[in-house]
């Protein structure tokens, strides 16, 4: 009975806790180098990704949507969050800078 307690005590307090373990997509730096429309696909050369834990470089990212690939071309500086989804590393929300 102890031992259930426990099990269930400690799953409660992850389950509270949970926001501390894993960190919230933050909008990041970059510049767009190649947009890829068939693939749902934008290369972009970025600064780091804290909640990817990546550092700054320039990679091939997924579209979560493939209308966010007509708001922006080659060349243009943007504002993006980048997370994981269904195990690719993929644009969530993208933006022109300012």
């Amino acid at each position: 009975m102890k031992r259930i307690f426990l099990s269930a005590a400690l799953a409660a307090a992850l389950a509270l806790g949970g926001p501390s373990f894993a960190q919230t997509a933050t909008a990041v730096g970059g510049v767009v180098t190649k947009i890829d429309e068939g693939a749902e696909k934008i290369t972009i050369k970025h600064e780091p990704i804290p909640n990817l834990d990546m550092g700054e470089m320039t990679m091939v990212f997924k579209a979560a949507d493939k209308a966010m690939l007509k708001q922006v071309k080659k060349g243009d500086k943007i504002r993006f969050t980048a997370d994981r989804v269904n195990g690719q590393i993929t644009v969530t929300s993208i933006a022109k800078a300012k």
